[in-house]
């Protein structure tokens, strides 16, 4: 019923209160089927305002289903005749011909007709200029499409863009002069108009694929002094200027734009992998733990990148990262034990450690498949709560789990384990063995 009301409100400003009746009914028997009723309403509404397009479109729809070409093309013809300085009329009408008359002699003449009266009325607009070199090219003439296509004028981006467009279509794509051609259109464009953002990328684009980076980055130079506020193109330009081996202008570039809007996830992404390349790994988990923050990423992404943060030592950003992971996927064990083991390292926040290291084990169902990293942290802070018993179990654990490659994170169990029992008095021999053991692994 909303669309049947949307269908009808959207008409009401363009037909009189005589007909508006007739054809809100006429659009509700359509909706429950009954084509015939529908049929003779609209009839009766058009009779009563043949001057509204509404209704005129949906009897020109009717006389085309039921095959009347000529009295559908009469339809037009009458409202042509009373409204002959009207543009969209003259567009529709030169539209509908193109639809019948293929290949009809009078019909392409009225066609073009059409089309050239709106030309005089807008000289050098998109509009009719558009439809009449298709009319040439569908006849064949593409001389007269390039000849039309010069006549465009060029004040608007629509006009710009269909432009180039035109000429790729009308031109072998080698053809030189055809290139000489776009070059020259972006370049006035943008010299003229360098607050077109649009125009800015495509023409921008359309160096940077011909092999032209200075003029592919001063097309975005041009774009941005002009307009600082386009951050996306800002960043865009930096892009191409770490693709020109400029390092320097590109970094600048994309933290400038930071300094304005810190949210921007493709300054991140790119500054991440810039410092990725340049192996500076300080600066590139910064902007990559940045980048999974605003835009999220997969409980595998955040898993990696804390990995990476909390052995370069950077247990704060890695918690802040897992908060913000954990509350995106609240389900994820291992991002839960991650979290853990980041909070109990960063001071700030290790005095509620304890809680998620005991939720973090309550979303393990299987204690063989916790990571006997978590295992070895958890032991830590449980002996500093005094908690022996349950250190002690997590250790013994741990060392079952740990692969043989971990060494050194099997000897800090061994000498843990160790500790307790020695701190209690007990299994004074078995002591000395996991050290002994543990030894062994240092070496």
């Amino acid at each position: 019923m909303r669309l049947i009301v949307g269908m009808i409100s959207a008409s009401c400003g363009l037909l009189n209160a005589g007909s508006l009746l007739d054809f809100s009914y006429g659009i509700l028997e359509e909706q429950h089927g009954n084509d015939k009723r529908a049929t003779e309403l609209f009839e009766s509404a058009y009779a009563a305002d043949p001057m509204a397009m509404p209704l005129v479109r949906r009897m020109v729809e009717i006389k085309m289903k039921s095959g009347d070409k000529l009295a559908a093309l009469g339809i037009f013809e009458k409202v042509i005749t009373a409204r002959p300085d009207e543009i969209g009329v003259r567009i529709e009408y030169g539209d509908f011909l193109e639809t019948i008359g293929r290949g009809d002699g009078l019909a392409d003449r009225k066609r073009e007709e059409a089309y050239l009266k709106v030309l005089e009325a807008m000289p050098g607009k998109v509009l009719p200029i558009e439809r009449l070199i298709r009319f040439a090219r569908d006849k064949g003439d593409d001389t007269k499409a390039r000849e039309l296509l010069e006549t465009l004028d060029m004040n608007s981006q629509e006009a710009v863009n269909y432009y180039i467009a035109t000429t790729k279509s009308l031109y072998d794509g080698k053809d030189e002069e055809a290139k000489k051609r776009i070059t020259e259109r972006y370049q006035k464009a943008m010299e003229n108009h360098p607050e077109w953002a649009g125009i800015a990328r495509s023409a921008s684009d359309y160096f940077r694929e011909a092999g032209n980076m200075k003029e592919a980055i001063r097309m975005l130079d041009l774009h941005t002094t002009a307009a600082p506020s386009s951050l996306d193109m800002r960043i865009r330009k930096g892009i191409l200027h770490f693709a020109s081996e400029e390092d320097e202008a590109g970094v600048k570039a994309l933290k400038d734009v930071l300094a304005i809007h810190s949210r921007k996830v493709l300054a991140h992404e790119s500054l991440a992998k810039f410092y990725r390349k340049k192996e500076q790994l300080d600066e590139a988990l910064f902007h990559s733990a940045e980048l999974l923050k605003i835009r999220g990423g997969t409980p595998e992404e955040f898993e990696q990148l804390a990995t990476e943060l909390i052995a370069a030592g950077k247990n704060r950003d890695a918690r802040l990262l897992l908060e913000r992971a954990v509350f995106n996927h609240p389900e994820n064990a291992r991002l839960m034990t991650q979290l853990a083991v980041a909070a109990v390292r960063d001071p700030e926040s290790k005095d509620k450690a304890l809680r998620l290291f005991r939720e973090a084990e309550n979303m393990m169902s299987n204690p063989s498949q916790m990571d006997p990293n978590f295992l070895l942290e958890f032991s830590q802070e449980l002996v500093v709560q005094g908690q022996n018993k349950a250190a002690e179990e997590r250790l013994r654990n741990a060392i079952k789990t740990f692969p043989k490659t971990a060494t050194k994170e099997t000897a800090t169990a061994l000498r843990a384990l160790a500790g307790i029992w020695n701190a209690e008095g007990r299994n004074a021999d078995a002591a000395k063995a996991l050290i002994s053991r543990a030894e062994a692994l240092e070496k």
